[in-house]
């Protein structure tokens, strides 16, 4: 069975994360197949817009732990780093259509993506802070940029849950919708996108994205500091109590 599902149909590239099993959890294995299924449609004008999507009970839960404990030291490929790169430069509009958990890059992700539309009882969170981690793919720049600094601090140094409300007041989705709808939204949407005149359409997108060069700036900033982040004590202790299934030691936690 793949893990990830990769449609074309009508002009939409649909990807899918087929893992229900799992919540949805990201290995690096899935984080290498979307890119791909993004980097296949750069000279294929028949795809004019792509959509995120996630099967079963929710959209993700967010990268699976077990596997990527298993990155042996040295390691220097960051498969999701080559993902978000990905979704950062498709030329086409992305949608997202996002229930149940999107869990740290399952919300992420979604500050790169152009339509997200959520049902209503979805739950957004941030936890990196929690983990011992800081903020990844530009989401300590774009996250002030929306909701403000005050806000944006609430986000990423409490790491706690919040709901569709908060998500739309601070600009992170376009809309929510009960779980009937969703769809039909959604399908709207991409229809309308594809009906649009190419040219325009790529160029509103690139226009909208006028600060893309201070973005990729700040996305390789974080990516050093997370990187020394996950070196610490804290970090190697969250990730021990996690995989252990253990409370975390506070004394190691600080």
């Amino acid at each position: 069975m793949s893990l990830i599902l990769s449609e074309k149909h009508n002009g939409v590239l649909t990807i899918t994360i087929n893992r229900p099993e799992k919540k949805n959890a990201l290995t690096r294995g899935m984080y290498l197949s979307m890119a791909d299924a993004l980097l296949g449609i750069e000279h294929d004008e028949s795809i004019k817009t792509v959509l995120f999507r996630g099967e079963g009970d929710c959209f993700t839960s967010g990268n699976d732990i077990t596997d990527f404990a298993e990155r042996k030291e040295g390691d220097t490929v960051n498969e999701s780093l080559i993902f978000m790169r990905a979704l950062f430069n498709c030329e086409v509009p992305v949608v997202a259509q996002v229930h149940g958990v999107a869990v740290g890059i399952g919300t992420t992700m979604l500050l790169h993506c152009d339509f997200i539309y959520a049902e209503t009882n979805t739950r957004f969170v941030l936890p990196f802070i929690n983990l011992g981690l800081v903020p990844e793919f530009a989401s300590s720049y774009l996250l002030p940029k929306m909701a403000g600094h005050a806000k944006a601090s609430e986000l990423l140094m409490l790491g706690e849950p919040f709901g569709t409300e908060d998500a739309c007041q601070f600009g992170v989705i376009t809309g929510s919708f009960s779980a009937a709808e969703l769809p039909a939204k959604v399908e709207s949407v991409c229809k309308k996108l594809v009906g649009k005149p190419l040219f325009a359409l790529l160029q509103t997108k690139s226009l909208l994205k006028n600060d893309s060069e201070s973005t990729l700036h700040h996305m390789d900033i974080e990516t050093d500091v997370f990187t020394q982040a996950a070196g610490t004590e804290a970090a190697r202790e969250a990730f021990d109590a996690f995989l252990s299934k253990r409370p975390i030691n506070p004394e190691k936690f600080k």
